[in-house]
């Protein structure tokens, strides 16, 4: 009798327990999603630069550098935008007497607002001297301010359909349960064609560029649970 009184007991507390713990609550669960598209306004771009025998003269790494730097300051771009990235032996003395065939070759790195920019700067330097040039990375400046609006957009697309479903069956909805956030965004790689000295050689003009920027495309979904009352 002692053990029936002691099990009868262990289920009372376990029931309770299970009943404490299921949330009896009417619930509905929706998603809301906000994209928008935008142009990268922040770009680093290296280039490097590398000497080369104009017949039996040296053109050397800083006849190209300065170049590159009238090319920078002609563009509006500032100093501290302009930096150097790489360097390849550029002041090896021991290296250029070993070798005096050694071209030496440096890089850098430069942040542009507009590719405009980029190609005037590339139209200041000697292509011959241009070694390759590439995107290193890029990004909007006011990204995060239109991540929050995105998500805030979500949000209230996610109430606004849950409210208008429940108000269809005669309820209310009530306050939000859960939030759930999940970021889509992509960041496609931009299409870059390479410079290179060998090709720049044959070319009378300016080195050109062939850089095509698709879109950033930031995209949010919420999921969200609301009470129904």
């Amino acid at each position: 009798m002692k053990k029936l009184f002691i099990l009868a007991a262990l289920l009372m507390t376990t029931y309770g327990a299970f009943a404490q713990t299921v949330d009896l609550r009417r619930k509905i669960e929706v998603t809301g999603i906000a994209e928008q598209e935008v142009t990268p306004d922040i770009i680093y771009v290296s280039i490097s630069l590398q000497e080369y025998m104009n017949g039996k003269n040296r053109v050397t790494i800083d006849v190209l550098e300065n170049q590159l730097e009238k090319g920078v300051k002609d563009a509006g771009i500032p100093r501290e935008d302009f930096t150097i990235n790489d360097v390849s032996a550029w002041n090896n003395t021991y290296q250029k007497k070993k070798t005096p065939d050694f071209l030496a070759g440096k890089q850098y790195l430069v942040k542009v607002t507009d590719l405009n920019k980029y190609n005037q700067i590339l139209a200041k330097v000697d292509p011959k001297g241009i070694q390759s040039t590439n995107i290193q990375s890029y990004d909007y400046s006011k990204i995060n301010d239109l991540k929050n609006a995105l998500k805030l957009k979500a949000l209230l697309s996610a109430r606004d359909k849950a409210a208008f479903l429940v108000n269809g069956l005669g309820d209310k909805l009530g306050s939000a349960l859960s939030i759930t956030e999940s970021d889509n965004s992509s960041f496609p790689q931009p299409r870059v064609m390479m410079m290179y000295k060998a090709a720049a050689a044959d070319s009378a003009g300016p080195a050109e560029s062939d850089i095509d920027f698709k879109k950033i495309k930031l995209s949010f979904q919420i999921q969200a649970v609301f009470e129904i009352k």
